[in-house]
């Protein structure tokens, strides 16, 4: 409670200084940070994102879902769609995979006795509105939905077509789209405004449970179970004749009114807990409730000011920094209890929350480091609800959905997001167990780390992706290496950092690429650095070729570089992987390899640390450079607003640092690589109670290099900065320019830790 009132009360001295000062960016003084705000950015192209209403890192999602499958439409909704079949209480953000979408509730204008209902109504965008916390829209039947939101509860208010005899809200369990299918579902009628049930189902998640209580403002009428009107209760887990399960579906109807209110809580422990989150929204102010939703985004907003001539930017930031506080998401009670995809009930200790959704894949990169200083009050259970997922399951997750193990991507990537926290000293974090679960994953006897171990690589014989694989595993190793010499373990240390090196195995100094490899040690052949595969098991490069992930040695870089031939090879092959033909060769091209610059491919994350890598060659007037050409090329404030799907917040975070011009290129222990800052300021609120101001003098679209930096008023020579001198607080200058400075960053005592020194 006092660091939340620490920083409630540097927040508020904050915005009083901004006042004070004048900041020229009218967004401070003038406008919540809210209204730059589009929830619609990404939920075109292959974003897959969604527009409806949740609160930062909230249980419920409450968004529309179109009615269609297809890999589009993994959250539910596309932009590209103009119907709606529903609107459910679950969703998932910027995925590659479809699931959830629990708990759909559709209006109609009359009750229909089909059991199979198509509930699809059609829709216009300029009938629609998105704002965090709060999504509106009006149906061309002349329905209005207005949803908001807290943490376990979704509130709905329907507005019907005046004179409708029976205002029909269908409660559908079968709505399941993609991945998802119900396995077992209930309905009991409780009285004449409350029902609950249960769905439970699988799919991506193998195992997932939803209970849920709804309730009612005004009492409904009449109620019919699949169809049927009078049956009070149904608990369907049969199939039907053609051998499929339908789940159960609801219709209450309101006679002779206008206007219907309800909320649906919802738990993963049981019903009565759902009937106890009820409380969180404890009246009927649907208007009350949606300002409370805005306020918790406007404070989440706030703990990054920026300041910028040009609207778009501040839209793009704002709407990253939102993407990047929906998940992982609550998946626990309000006391902290759950029940995992065991049927075990746990529950957190000391007053903590357990979280799901772990995409890791993605997030290690920019998202869990940026938590490291947005997240001061949640992240200590984030980082516990990886350790709990541990206890239950014997292994640190990969991906982890509703607590089930899905093993989606390669690595072993929550090993970074524990060792960042170990090494920045995370507080509530038992180092020494986070040790002991890491060192479960190196040593695990599934996802090909036997034969890791065994070779020093993966072979291609043993199964595929194997150059990501072990490039991955390399990275994690450096990961755990760290940690053991921070607690003072040195024979895990010597172990772990010759592991750290298993990259090398896969380099082919005549191509200058990572290949794959035999069992034999011998390249596979033919090789084309242009060929992708889209099947984990045949491909050699998970999602992508031999340019994109060829890269992937971000603990050591100028130890990459010291394999090429040439003195200035990797360099070389960094120039040519922005220029070279976009093209990827192959019969079963990987969809996820997008936005394309030459064969840089920032719409999908193993591109991510790249650019930045020329700063750890004395060239960082480069990395300058390609920074801000992605920035611009692959960021904007459209529905089409992300060059790739946004991935539970990864993409977003990228967009955060490298605007405020800096970023975690080795996300553990805390060096930012400095870029090219697009905000012309920041404040950003720090963990520590003050803030670390950011400015860039003279700053524009053209003029993206760095000629010189400050650092508290004091020349500055270095490329990067720590995590230790930000928490400090004080204030860094860029000063930008529109011819590259080559001189700066040039010095070898300038540049970023690589682990070769």
């Amino acid at each position: 409670m006092l660091r939340k009132i620490k920083n409630a009360h540097y927040a508020l001295v904050l915005s009083i200084f901004l006042l004070s000062v004048g900041c020229e960016s009218k967004n401070q003084t003038h406008s919540p940070l809210t209204s730059f705000v589009d929830p619609f950015i990404g939920t075109d192209g292959h974003g897959h994102t969604f527009p409806g209403a949740t609160v930062p890192f909230g249980m419920i999602q409450l968004s529309p879902d179109n009615g269609k499958g297809g890999w589009d439409w993994v959250s539910g909704y596309h932009y590209s769609s103009d119907s709606i079949a529903g609107f459910s209480h679950m969703h998932l953000s910027g995925t590659g995979i479809g699931d959830w979408l629990d708990i759909a509730v559709m209006p109609l204008l009359e009750p229909t006795s089909e059991n199979k209902a198509d509930t699809r109504t059609t829709f216009s965008h300029d009938n629609e509105q998105a704002h965090p916390g709060y999504y509106n829209v009006t149906l061309d039947n002349g329905i209005t939905a207005d949803l908001t939101v807290s943490e376990r509860v979704g509130y709905h208010k329907y507005t019907f077509p005046k004179n409708t005899k029976e205002a029909t809200l269908r409660i559908d369990l079968h709505h399941a789209y993609n991945w998802d299918k119900p396995t077992e579902t209930e309905l009991k009628v409780l009285n004449d405004s409350t029902l609950i049930g249960k769905r439970y189902s699988q799919g991506w998640a193998n195992k997932q449970h939803v209970y849920f209580t709804l309730r009612s403002a005004k009492p409904f009428q009449k109620v019919l179970i699949n169809g049927k009107e009078g049956i009070k209760s149904i608990l369907q887990s049969e199939k039907d004749t053609e051998g499929a399960f339908t789940g159960s579906n609801a219709q209450l109807v309101f006679e002779n009114t206008d206007e219907v209110e309800i909320k649906v809580a919802l738990s993963m422990t049981n019903n009565e807990k759902a009937t106890l989150a009820l409380k969180e929204i404890p009246d009927w102010q649907f208007g009350k409730a949606k300002e409370r939703a805005r306020k918790l985004w406007e404070e989440e907003l706030n703990k990054i000011q920026i300041s910028s001539k040009d609207e778009a930017i501040q839209k793009v930031f704002y709407s990253a920094l939102y993407h990047t506080a929906i998940s992982p998401t609550l998946y626990s009670d309000a006391d902290g209890e759950y029940k995992n995809a065991k049927d075990e009930v746990h529950k957190m200790a000391n007053s903590q929350q357990r979280y799901t959704l772990f995409s890791l894949w993605d997030t290690f990169r920019a998202l869990h480091p940026l938590y490291t200083l947005t997240q001061p009050d949640r992240y200590t259970d984030i980082l516990n609800s990886m350790l709990a997922f541990y206890d239950e399951n014997g292994l640190l997750p990969v991906w982890d959905l509703s607590t089930f193990e899905t093993n989606t991507m390669t690595g072993y990537h929550a090993v970074p997001v524990l060792a960042d926290a170990v090494l920045k000293d995370w507080p509530g974090l038992d180092a020494e167990r986070a040790l002991e679960a890491m060192l479960k994953s190196a040593y695990q006897d599934i996802r090909e780390v036997p034969a890791y171990i065994e070779y020093g690589y993966v072979p291609q014989d043993v199964n595929g992706g194997s150059v990501t694989k072990t490039l991955e595993y390399a990275f994690d190793d450096y990961c755990i290496a760290l940690t053991a010499k921070k607690l003072g373990k040195d024979d895990i240390y010597e172990t772990f950092i010759k592991r750290a090196k298993n990259y090398t195995h896969h380099f082919d100094s005549a191509s200058g690429f990572m290949r794959a490899k035999y069992k034999n040690g011998e390249f596979v052949e033919p090789f084309d650095p242009f060929y992708s595969e889209h099947d984990f098991d045949k491909s050699q490069y998970i999602e992508g070729n031999a340019w994109q992930h060829s890269f992937f040695v971000p603990h050591d870089v100028r130890g990459l570089a010291k394999l090429f031939p040439e003195k200035d090879g990797l360099s070389k092959m960094l120039d040519s992987l922005f220029v070279v033909p976009s093209e990827m060769t192959g019969e079963n091209i990987s969809p996820d390899a997008s936005g394309f610059i030459g064969q840089y491919a920032h719409g999908n994350e193993p591109s991510h640390q790249i650019a930045y890598m020329y700063s750890y060659l004395g060239e960082a007037w480069k990395t300058q450079e390609k920074v801000r050409e992605i920035l611009d090329s692959m960021y904007n404030e459209t529905p089409e607003g992300y060059a790739g799907n946004e991935d539970a917040g990864q993409m977003s975070a990228w967009a955060v640092w490298s605007m405020l011009g800096i970023y975690p290129v080795a996300p553990i222990g805390g060096e930012y690589v400095f870029g090219s800052p697009a905000v012309d300021e920041a404040y950003i609120t720090l963990p520590t109670g003050g803030n670390f101001h950011i400015v860039a003098h003279n700053n524009s679209k053209e003029n993206v290099y760095i000629q010189s930096v400050k650092l508290n008023g004091e020349e500055y020579h270095k490329t990067y900065i720590t995590h230790d001198q930000l928490l400090k607080g004080g204030k860094i200058e860029f000063y930008m320019g529109g011819e590259a400075n080559k001189s700066y960053g040039k010095e070898k005592d300038s540049w970023p830790s690589s682990m070769e020194n």
